[in-house]
């Protein structure tokens, strides 16, 4: 009888967000998982240069220029790096810290030009880059303050979207009043 329930248990599947952390895993893939990052940062955030200045730009803000389907297409091509780092063992805080980068660049992304002049500013790839740069070059692990730093900009996300949620209802209710109750 013993037997039959730790069989049965060891069939149920544990459910996780993440894959849990390997760490000689994530060192024999971080060179090319850098590579590829690098690639990335470079074509969505530092391809072309306005001339005469230092300033650098990639498809990003130029994608979030199309209406609606710019933001999305920017935000599926950094999820699909994400998703390719999360598979390849890189630490959770490290996760969060690289979804909330693509978070905030899509959410400010939404609004129409000032999104795109802040796609230019913030380049959220180059920073994910960076952040795997530093943990590629030094890995260490994840720290208290790391932990609070993930939470409290999650909680302001939480905040802002909560308060988008609120305006827009309240803004379809008053566009209902003055088209039906004339």
């Amino acid at each position: 009888m013993q037997s039959r329930i730790g069989d049965r248990q060891s069939r149920v599947p544990e459910w996780e967000l993440l894959p849990p952390e390997d760490r000689s895993r994530s060192q024999r893939t971080s060179a090319s998982l850098e590579s590829r990052f690098r690639w990335l940062a470079l074509i969505m955030d530092d391809f072309l240069r306005v001339p005469g200045t230092k300033l650098r730009f990639g498809l990003d803000p130029i994608i979030g220029l199309l209406p609606g389907i710019g933001d999305v297409t920017s935000a599926i091509v950094s999820a699909i790096a994400f998703v390719h780092a999360a598979r390849s063992g890189v630490p959770k805080i490290l996760l969060a810290r690289m979804a909330m980068n693509i978070l905030i660049n899509e959410l400010v992304g939404i609004i129409p030009g000032l999104g795109d002049a802040f796609s230019f500013w913030f380049k959220s790839n180059v920073r994910n880059y960076e952040l795997l740069r530093r943990y590629s070059a030094a890995p260490a692990r994840s720290r208290k303050g790391d932990w609070i730093f993930v939470i409290a900009v999650l909680s302001l996300l939480f905040v802002i979207v909560c308060a988008g949620l609120i305006v827009t209802v309240l803004v379809l209710e008053a566009i209902t009043r003055f088209f039906f109750h004339r």
